[in-house]
């Protein structure tokens, strides 16, 4: 049972931030982060020191640190290390990422014997349990869709249900088939297919909302199960220097996980969760009774999906898929149901961020967008479009003008970069993965992983964002070199302009007196470094509310 205490009226937090610092100040300074290479989330990298007074910044620049500094504050010597912001990240499914930590390294499978071999290792490492990953891309295995064939004499009767890493697909063997219930006469959800043979029988793929037949059967985890992976999740997450994430999920789980760890311990990591739009009305159920969290645990946003994925031939475009003709995408949740839903949670004070990767899905939610502010009036909303994959050129500006922000994953460029041409074609690459078309016209721009589907690692996704590289390094110029960014502009996706994604620019994302203080410190500087080296640069600490929550 969460204790609404903890949350009603802003919380411990909403506290903290009402102290003065003054009152505290006269003792000195309880941190002193000196001899750093500062980054305070704009401008240049400078020589400087920052103070810490409990949980908040205190003071900036060197001078002032050591006129504050006292017998009691414990000075720590930086030796000259990167001090900068720690970094937010816009986008995970935290739980399904963190459960993903314990599971099988299928993405590193090189043949579909390999593959099958992994996951027969797996289930014997763990009988009687379903397999449930990790992930697969077709893309590394040769390009064609796995099907059930390829995994049922390795696994037997031991249920298979594994995602594509877009988590937009399952591979299901036919134990999970049969579980589930899906034969030859299922028909396609709403919203879903299931992928079928020359003869008519599921070939064990099942993409978007198809998905949620087998996902009834599977057993749940248990919430002590979920809180466990989580914790795996936060230690994983603060190794990378980050200080936060946003989970606009697909689900309740990382919801649920999250909210009962925040009432039995102190957090380490800070939370901004969203909930499937179709549940509006359990959320705000939950903001009535117990408001919308602290600093370290929030909710109030709700997620909808417009389409679904490039990879699984179902984010929604205005013409065929260049290898699927006839084929254009698949409405995960209906045109119709959108125009009556968002505009709804709009009027209840929801924070509504959509997915949308097609032309056609991005020119849609726009639409619906600007439908709800002509009908609710303006106010300061900050709607988001999670992924703003392909947009056209068009489209592009309509994002600065309607005030809407894109929420896009640098990574997903370099690893869709190998093959997104095969489904799109030449000319639709222009506003792919469009991140300096985007900045340039004055749009709101935050970066993130969409973790597991990428790697929770913003430098590696300052590294995308910056060169452009393909993981097959194939491309090394860039892929779409003209939407190449600069590290300065990467950056601040991943600090300041996640903080103002989230409400939270007055007390995140930059070194500021009475900001928290959530650092990270760097053994290199990114904007010296080669382009090349910026993934490779190594996270030295991360502080999250004025504590060092990890150490290399």
């Amino acid at each position: 049972m969460i204790d609404r205490r903890l949350f009603v009226g802003g919380g411990l937090a909403a506290v903290s931030l009402a102290a003065p610092l003054a009152a505290r100040a006269a003792a000195g300074l309880d941190v002193a982060l000196t001899n750093a290479l500062l980054w305070t989330g704009s401008g240049r990298p400078m020589r400087g020191a920052v103070g810490l007074i409990g949980d908040r910044i205190a003071t900036v620049g060197s001078a002032a640190v050591k006129a504050q500094t006292t017998a009691r504050t414990r000075v720590v010597d930086l030796k000259g290390a990167f001090l900068m912001p720690a970094f937010i990240d816009n986008h995970t499914h935290f739980l399904i990422g963190s459960d993903k930590l314990g599971q099988a390294d299928l993405l590193g499978a090189t043949s579909r014997e390999d593959f099958a071999a992994r996951i027969a290792a797996w289930s014997r490492a763990n009988p009687s349990k379903w397999v449930l990953g990790g992930s697969w891309d077709e893309q590394r295995l040769g390009g064609e869709l796995p099907t059930r064939h390829w995994i049922d004499a390795a696994t037997g009767d031991t249920p298979v249900a594994i995602p594509r890493t877009d988590l937009h697909m399952y591979l299901l063997n036919s134990a999970a088939l049969k579980a589930a219930g899906i034969t030859r006469d299922t028909p396609d959800p709403a919203g879903g297919v299931i992928v079928r043979d020359a003869a008519g029988e599921p070939t064990g793929i099942v993409k978007d909302n198809a998905k949620d037949l087998v996902e009834r059967v599977i057993p749940p985890q248990t919430l002590d199960e979920a809180m466990a992976s989580v914790r795996n999740g936060v230690a994983h997450a603060l190794s990378k220097g980050v200080a936060q994430v946003h989970v606009p999920d697909i689900n309740w789980g990382s919801f649920h996980a999250i909210r009962a760890l925040r009432a039995k311990q102190a957090m380490d990591l800070r939370f901004y969760c969203f909930v499937p739009i179709a549940d509006r009305e359990r959320l705000l159920k939950i903001v009535a009774e117990e408001g919308k969290g602290d600093d370290w645990v929030r909710w109030g946003g709700v997620k909808a999906l417009a389409d679904g994925s490039l990879g699984s031939r179902t984010a929604v475009f205005k013409a065929d898929y260049a290898d699927a003709p006839g084929q254009r995408g698949v409405r995960v949740i209906g045109l119709d149901e959108l125009r009556r839903w968002i505009p709804e949670c709009d009027r209840a004070g929801l924070h509504v961020t959509t997915h949308a990767i097609g032309d056609l899905a991005n020119d849609d939610v726009l639409d619906v967008y600007a439908e709800t502010v002509r009908a609710n009036g303006k106010r300061d909303r900050r709607f988001r479009i999670e992924h703003a994959q392909h947009v056209t050129p068009a489209s592009i500006p309509r994002f600065a003008r309607q005030d809407v922000i894109a929420s896009v994953q640098p990574y997903h460029a370099i690893d869709d970069g190998r093959w997104a041409v095969k489904r799109i074609g030449e000319a639709r690459l222009n506003g792919t993965y469009a991140f300096h078309s985007l900045m340039a016209s004055g749009a709101r721009v935050t970066f993130g992983s969409d973790w597991p589907v990428a790697p929770i690692d913003p430098l590696q996704g300052v590294y995308a964002a910056v060169t452009r590289e393909t993981i097959d390094g194939a491309n090394p110029q860039g892929w779409l070199p003209d939407q190449k960014v600069s590290v300065a502009a990467a950056l601040t996706a991943y600090t300041r302009a996640n903080a103002y994604a989230g409400f939270q620019e007055d007390r995140v994302g930059s070194i500021a007196p009475g900001y928290y203080a959530d650092l990270v410190v760097l053994d290199a500087d990114p904007f010296a470094a080669d382009p090349e080296r910026i993934k490779d640069i190594k996270v030295l600490k991360t502080i999250v509310g004025g504590k060092e929550r990890f150490a290399a």
